[in-house]
């Protein structure tokens, strides 16, 4: 593995740290601010405001008369789509400024953002707003006079609660539905990286969105996230982030009255390598599956399923091919791997990594500590991993890779599922029929076969049991954020109306 590269070169620098509410940036109720960090040079880079619940009830507020009172729903729905359509455009423009700020606050590498997050979330508004004069009911043959149809109508108010992950991507994911729906919207960043969904506020003011349409605050999610969930005028909630705090928006949001509820949650995917594979490109499947984003995907390809045929040679150029990656300044665009979010993110990888071996994996690669500045986490490959082990059951969100060795397809099968996840797999096979027998077998919401974290704005994404209810993307997207009104008209003198 190369040495840390740094360049601490300034490319960019955040342009708004308040609230974004009723289309205003405010300081918060009480004056408060909290600390973002650059996760490379573990320095401060602002002062965010930090909203109470005084500024949710704000939010809800601006939201509640912008939807009940203001054009927003009752405008034209092209109309809709085209500023959804501008606000990807404004994102497009302003793309290289928004990957550096991803790039200093989330600490992933800048190249990664010009080439992933951008080009996706710019892809995710523009569908959205493609949708947004597509919303169709149907027309009903119901019996006796009658004539009968139905409409899709927006749910209200939803409260969105979006991760530290893709902080941009997942801002899109969320919005782009809602609002192409007819929704109006109160969303809490992560308090690990408010910047960048700060800025896209002023595209969507710039963009000439109603006032109190889309309302951004930050703050933490055990206050401000929790009272936003729970809200009285709140009728959706949508939350992405981990299983645990996910399980507790179920039990919590609907204290006040009945929400709609979707969760994109955690995962512990398995990826299985097949005897027929090539090894070479499994190996670089693999590691793309799992060393994404520094490992911080949800849908990681991170229990490396690989038949005993191939294990072997499989695990030592797993191991090999960790060492070329490039950790350095996240701003430096020959960085491949950034560091962690957090402090926080940091030492639970190496607790998960000193728990691997004390378990008794066999560690091929990485394992040692980083030792200097920055949230830094080497590439770590384990192999002889066992199933009860806690590495192959809990989800690590780091750097590190566990091979796991099998010899027959059906048992394979029933060990992948053998999770309380279903977010995602992969599977690595020249063979057509087997793949099928594989994906057919396997219970989650996204299946690769001979690639992997392929996303797009219509593929639906979600996860079966504890990774979530409702899917994200496509037309089903659309779907979390619409109610149906069925509509029945009485014929009496029999013709049709």
């Amino acid at each position: 593995m190369n040495g840390l590269k740094r360049s601490f070169s300034t490319h960019v620098t955040p342009s708004q740290t308040q609230l974004f509410i009723d289309g205003h940036f405010m300081d918060s109720a009480k004056g408060e601010t909290f600390e973002t960090i650059n996760p490379v040079t573990e320095q401060p880079i602002a002062n965010v405001q930090r909203a109470s619940r005084a500024d949710v009830d704000r939010a809800v507020l601006a939201a509640r008369i912008a939807f009940d009172h203001g054009p927003w729903r009752r405008m034209s729905a092209t109309d809709r789509g085209n500023l959804l359509y501008k606000l990807g455009h404004l994102v497009e423009q302003n793309g290289e400024e928004l990957a550096y700020l991803e790039a200093l606050d989330n600490g992933k590498p800048v190249g990664v953002a010009m080439a992933a997050d951008i080009p996706l979330t710019v892809g995710t508004y523009k569908y959205y707003g493609g949708w947004a004069d597509k919303i169709l009911g149907d027309t009903i043959p119901a019996p006796g006079n009658f004539h009968a149809y139905t409409r899709r109508e927006p749910v209200g108010v939803a409260a969105q609660i979006i991760p530290w992950n893709f902080p941009l991507l997942m801002q899109a994911w969320k919005l782009g539905p809602a609002l192409a729906a007819g929704c109006t919207v109160v969303m809490k960043t992560a308090e690990q990286t408010p910047l960048t969904g700060l800025r896209i506020g002023e595209l969507i003011k710039e963009a000439g969105f109603p006032d109190g349409v889309v309302n951004i605050i930050s703050g933490y999610g055990e206050d401000a996230g929790a009272y936003l969930s729970t809200h009285p005028d709140v009728d959706k909630v949508a939350f992405t982030g981990s299983t645990e705090v996910g399980l507790k928006i179920m039990q919590t949001s609907s204290i006040y009255g009945l929400k709609r509820v979707t969760l994109e949650l955690g995962g512990k995917s398995a990826n299985i390598i097949c005897e027929d594979a090539n090894v070479d490109d499994a190996v670089a499947q693999a590691h793309l599956g799992l060393f994404f984003n520094q490992g911080q995907c949800c849908i990681a390809g991170s229990r490396t399923f690989v038949h005993e045929k191939i294990y072997d040679e499989f695990a030592e150029k797993s191991a090999k091919h960790s060492q070329t990656a490039v950790l350095g300044d996240s701003q430096d665009l020959t960085t491949t791997q950034g560091p962690q979010v957090s402090k926080e993110q940091q030492e639970k990888v190496w607790s998960y990594i000193e728990k691997g071996q004390s378990e008794g994996a066999t560690l091929m690669a990485g394992g040692d500590k980083y030792e200097g500045k920055g949230y830094y986490v080497k590439p770590t490959v384990f192999a002889d991993v066992q199933d009860d082990m806690t590495i192959a059951k809990e989800e690590i969100f780091g750097p590190v890779m566990q091979i796991l060795k099998y010899s027959d397809y059906d048992e394979v099968i029933e060990r992948a599922n053998r999770s309380e996840y279903g977010l995602g797999a992969g599977i690595v096979t020249q063979d057509i029929g087997r793949a099928l027998h594989l994906v057919n077998g396997i219970r989650a919401g996204t299946v690769y076969v001979n690639c992997y974290d392929a996303f797009a704005p219509n593929l639906p994404f979600g996860g079966y049991k504890n990774s979530g209810i409702g899917r994200e993307n496509g037309p089903q997207g659309m779907d979390n954020y619409l109610e149906t009104k069925t509509v029945v008209m009485s014929r009496p003198d029999g013709s049709l109306p």
